[in-house]
C-alpha cells in the first residue's frame, strides 16, 4: 500500500507548529466493472487544532472544501475528463465528474455511497474513505486537502502544486498512478 506525502502550497502555509499530512492508498483491482479504493488521510497534530465540521446525518453535500476536507482526483491517462471526490471529517462526501479542466461539472453517480470515517488518537488523526471506481488500466491520481485551523488559517495541501494559487484541478496535481 503506497503512502504519499502531501505538501502545503507555498502561499498558504499552516500556522503554528508544523505538522505532516499523508495518504495511504490501497487500490484493489477487480475483474468486474469496478474496483475498490481505500484512502486514509493522516494528520500529525492533535485534532483540537483544526476546524472539524459536524453533522448529525452524514451524506452527499456540496462546498465541503470551504473548511477541512480531503480530496481525491482521478483521471484516465490521456483523457481530458476526470472525477473529484471530497471527504469531510463529518462523514459528508461529494463526487463530481468534469468533462475538461474545471468544465462540465455534474454530480457523479456513485457506484456505492463512500464509507467515510474518522479516527483520533490524541496526537494524530485520520479520515478514511472507501470508494468504488471504474476499472481502468492507467488511472492518474491527485490527492489534496484543505485544512482549516481553529484560528482561521487555511492551508492547501497536495502531492504536487501547479504554479500560481492553489488549484487541485490542474493537470500538474495528478502526480500519482493507480492500478
Amino acid at each position: 500500500m503506497p503512502t504519499y506525502s502531501l505538501m502545503p502550497h507555498p502561499d498558504t502555509p499552516p500556522s503554528g507548529a508544523p505538522f505532516k499530512l499523508w495518504v495511504n492508498v490501497d487500490h484493489a483491482a477487480s475483474f468486474g466493472l469496478n474496483s475498490t479504493t481505500n484512502m486514509v488521510f493522516g494528520v500529525s497534530a492533535p485534532i483540537g487544532r483544526f476546524v472539524i465540521p459536524k453533522r448529525d446525518v452524514p451524506g452527499r453535500a456540496d462546498d465541503l472544501w470551504r473548511t477541512t476536507c480531503f480530496e481525491a482526483f482521478i483521471r484516465i491517462a490521456g483523457e481530458p475528463g476526470y472525477f473529484e471526490w471530497n471527504f469531510a471529517p463529518s462523514g459528508d462526501w461529494a463526487a463530481y465528474a468534469f468533462s475538461h479542466y474545471r468544465e462540465g461539472r455534474v454530480d457523479a453517480e456513485a457506484v456505492s455511497t463512500p464509507y467515510v470515517r474518522i479516527e483520533d488518537n490524541f496526537t494524530l488523526w485520520a479520515v478514511g474513505a472507501t470508494i468504488s471506481i471504474p476499472v481502468e488500466p492507467d488511472l492518474l491520481l491527485g490527492l489534496s486537502a484543505v485544512i482549516e485551523e481553529t484560528g482561521g488559517t487555511k492551508s492547501y495541501w497536495a502531492l504536487a502544486h501547479a504554479p500560481g494559487p492553489p488549484d487541485f484541478h490542474h493537470a500538474d496535481c495528478f502526480a500519482a498512478r493507480l492500478g
